[in-house]
């Protein structure tokens, strides 16, 4: 049956030409592209953990990848190849065909090519390794963030958490909320465009204030970020800001980036965005010092319930 499933997964999915041996063999084969470097990532997702016990096969299948594509596109990548582990409670053909629906339609998207991995028995659980290629020396990073420099974030922010929020509570959550949890979107196109413009970055999955601050700890700067600032969707807009600031601040699962950049590429940052239609905001500066301190509208110091997610809290 492991072979049955490994042949409906080799037989969708598709290459590219720098795929030299894909699925079949005991590793691929790959050709990077002379000069440019390889950025490697992996993240798994379990359920009940990373996603609710209810959720669709192919948007399981969506999710595992595009939080991959998240990371990579936070270091400036191009996306190229990925790998994929499935840990199943049984060799559930009707659960790889829809989990492959939602897989393969965003690594087409973004030109992946799915060239190995493993399928085993056990509680479900999803591992995928991505690589990507950015040019030498050109790779966005954590710890280039800088005294003066603004903060921005893309999209917006707290969608995510709004929706498995209610859907813990037993309420029905908005539908624009809920698509924002089980199917985000990796900012790929951002990350290549603020290559050059971006002095650090990173992807916002545990809560913009733990991540912001995962960068401050890297760069040996500290971050002041205004409340009011911080960009919400219409859906979550309708919630007041005392109710949406935790879910903005600490929520996750929004994969946007947050980035900082000085103050004179302001307007090529925002043109270069525009360019690939990806909204950004300007939520507040790095500092001197350490840490990250959020601001409310009376210019005082707010402590969120939590700053992110903490993976074995």
């Amino acid at each position: 049956m492991e072979f049955d499933l490994i042949s409906r997964i080799r037989q969708r999915a598709a290459s590219r030409g720098d795929v030299v041996l894909g699925i079949g063999d005991d590793a691929a084969l790959l050709q990077p592209t002379p000069g440019m470097q390889l950025a490697v990532s992996m993240d798994t997702l379990n359920s009940g953990v990373h996603f609710p016990e209810t959720t669709a096969p192919a948007d399981i299948g969506w999710k595992a990848l595009a939080v991959n594509l998240s990371d990579l596109a936070a270091m400036g990548a191009s996306p190229a190849w990925c790998t994929l582990s499935l840990s199943l409670p049984s060799p559930d053909a009707a659960f790889v065909d829809g989990f492959l629906d939602g897989f393969l339609a965003l690594a087409q998207q973004h030109d992946v090519a799915l060239v190995g991995g493993d399928t085993t028995r056990g509680p479900l659980s999803v591992c995928v390794a991505v690589h990507g290629l950015v040019a030498g020396g050109q790779a966005l990073r954590r710890d280039g963030a800088r005294e003066g420099d603004e903060v921005w974030v893309t999209g917006t922010l707290g969608d995510a958490a709004a929706a498995l929020d209610a859907m813990l509570a037993g309420a029905v959550s908005d539908r624009a909320l809920r698509a924002r949890l089980d199917r985000p979107t990796p900012r790929v196109e951002a990350g290549r465009a603020l290559v050059g413009l971006a002095h650090a970055c990173i992807d916002v999955s545990d809560g913009l204030l733990a991540d912001l601050g995962h960068v401050c700890s890297a760069s040996g700067v500290g971050a002041r970020i205004e409340l009011d600032a911080l960009p919400a969707s219409p859906s979550l807009a309708r919630f007041a800001a005392p109710v949406r600031r935790p879910w903005q601040a600490g929520g996750g699962d929004d994969y946007e980036l947050c980035f900082t950049a000085p103050p004179a590429a302001r307007d090529a940052v925002a043109e270069a965005l525009e360019a690939v239609a990806v909204r950004a905001s300007r939520i507040g500066t790095i500092t001197a010092g350490s840490g990250v301190v959020a601001i409310d509208a009376q210019g005082k110091p707010w402590q969120p319930p939590r700053r992110g997610f903490a993976h074995f809290a």
